[in-house]
């Protein structure tokens, strides 16, 4: 009955955090591409065959249900799996629906026209891939109108935090959300729309003032993976154990991920 968790590093595992502690009864694999991060400097035809590799290694795992806890792989590669890759036995979801579900007050399964929301200036922080993707605003799109978003590609965010450099990644944030605002002066609700993001998230806060509301995706996709579950338990996978896979150096993911979480994670090699 396991479920899998993928992503290209560390930054899943704040999705990990949320919907372990949402389901402690289910168990999950989680899978870092440590050896290939980031991925949001990549070409959509790496990312797709990447995510593909790291979906087929959980299934492996008997995770029959993956999700991709990488914004990047969910913008870029996603709905390309859904249509010409994923056999009819599995499933493997994105990220991005429950944040925009929350910024549009819809529930689930919600799929009437595309109405006005109170929320009319966004700002999306996100990795150069996904904001070249606009799958953000093209999900936003069939939910609401008249929403205004403004994009920050925040190069070397991933990368820092990937290399355990806190200060660097928050040096690197706040410059990130001066050149927003910049370009918004006055953002109502800022998305998170990186994985890796939450880490830094007081630093967000901080930098975009106490007036805006800062949505990420690990506190929203919990509940949204558990409500799916109780409707599709046929998607819990025939695996048993929870496990931390890399494909980069145990010894050193293990470390990063402890310093990060703030316990103990034992990643092995995939």
């Amino acid at each position: 009955m396991a479920v899998g968790i993928f992503d290209s590093g560390l930054g899943g595992l704040t999705v990990y955090e949320a919907v372990a502690r949402a389901m402690p009864e289910v168990p999950f694999v989680y899978l870092g591409d440590n050896a290939h991060a980031p991925y949001g400097v990549r070409d959509a035809d790496d990312i797709f065959q990447l995510t593909c590799a790291g979906v087929e290694r959980l299934w492996d795992e008997g995770c029959d249900l993956v999700v991709l806890a990488c914004n990047t792989a969910s913008a870029v590669a996603l709905k390309r799996m859904q249509e010409t890759w994923v056999p009819a036995d599995k499933r493997v979801l994105g990220v991005f629906v429950p944040l925009i579900e929350a910024l549009t007050e819809r529930q689930w399964g919600d799929n009437s026209p595309p109405r006005e929301v109170e929320v009319k200036h966004v700002a999306l922080f996100a990795t150069p891939a996904t904001v070249a993707s606009r799958a953000f605003q093209r999900e936003l799109a069939f939910r609401a109108i008249g929403v205004d978003v403004e994009a920050q590609p925040c190069g070397g965010v991933v990368d820092a935090i990937e290399e355990g450099d806190e200060i660097l990644a928050e040096a690197l944030v706040k410059g990130h959300v001066e050149a927003l605002k910049r370009r918004m002066p006055h953002p109502q609700a800022a998305m998170l729309g990186c994985t890796h993001y939450p880490l830094m998230q007081r630093v967000f806060q901080e930098a975009l003032g106490p007036g805006v509301k800062v949505y990420s995706q690990a506190e929203l996709v919990a509940p949204s993976l558990k409500d799916y579950l109780a409707r599709r338990p046929e998607f819990l996978g025939p695996g048993t154990a929870s496990r931390f896979l890399t494909t980069g150096d145990p010894a050193r993911v293990s470390s990063k991920a402890t310093q990060f979480l703030r316990r103990q994670i034992r990643f092995e090699a995939a």
